[in-house]
This record gives C-alpha cells, structure tokens and sequence, in this order.
C-alpha cells in the first residue's frame, strides 16, 4: 500500500511558477512508476506528466510540453512537477498518482492523493 500526499499548490499569476511535490509512505517507491493528473471544474481529470521509475524517462501532454517538468527523489520518496509560464487555463486541482506502467489514462493507476488546489489569475 502506498499513501500519496501533494503540497505546493496555490494561487499564482499568469506567466508565474510553481513546484508541487507528491510525497510518498513505504520503502517501494522506487518500483512505481510515477505520474500528475489534473482536474479542471466541469472536466474530466487529464494526464499531466509521468515518469518511469528511475527518472530516465518522462511524458507530457502536449499542452504541457516544455512548460512543466516531472522529477523524482527515490531517496526522498517524491516526485515534484516545476510549472511555469502559468496560463489561466492550468487552473485545476492536480493529483499524484503511482503505479505500473506510465499511461495517459486513469483507469491504470493503482494509487491516488487527494489532490492540491492550483489557480493561475489572468
């Protein structure tokens, strides 16, 4: 079993940054691979980034691609996602998730956190 909490959001302007960390509970953080969903009000919650489990590979949404930048710590239990360029439509609540295999939908991930608020003013 393994409990995710995110930190790091909240209220930013356009063109800002922010870093949000997910920190892990356990000792087998290092065998998931790791990933950011985010929900925006009256949506679906979408794919953000994912990265495999020693950092060596990461994945963007294109919406997302070369703006934000998914990392891990194995030794720190977390995983963090810098944003910046902030655009008001990155305003969403974003959740961590763990799992098996890095896929852009909900359905494979076997862990969630309950999410942190990030709101960009225009």
């Amino acid at each position: 079993q393994v409990q995710l909490v995110e930190s790091g959001g909240g209220l930013v302007q356009a063109g800002g940054s922010l870093r949000l960390s997910c920190a892990a509970s356990g000792r087998t953080f290092s065998s998931y691979v790791m990933g950011w969903f985010r929900q925006a009000p009256g949506k679906e919650r979408e794919f953000v980034a994912g990265i495999t489990r020693s950092g060596g590979n990461t994945y963007y949404a294109d919406s997302v691609k070369g703006r934000f930048t998914i990392s891990r710590d194995n030794g720190k239990n977390t995983v963090y996602l810098q944003m910046t360029s902030l655009k008001p439509e990155d305003t969403a609540v974003y959740y961590c998730a763990g799992g098996r295999v890095v896929q852009s939908t909900e359905r494979p991930w076997d862990y969630w956190g309950q999410g942190t608020q990030v709101t960009v003013s225009s």
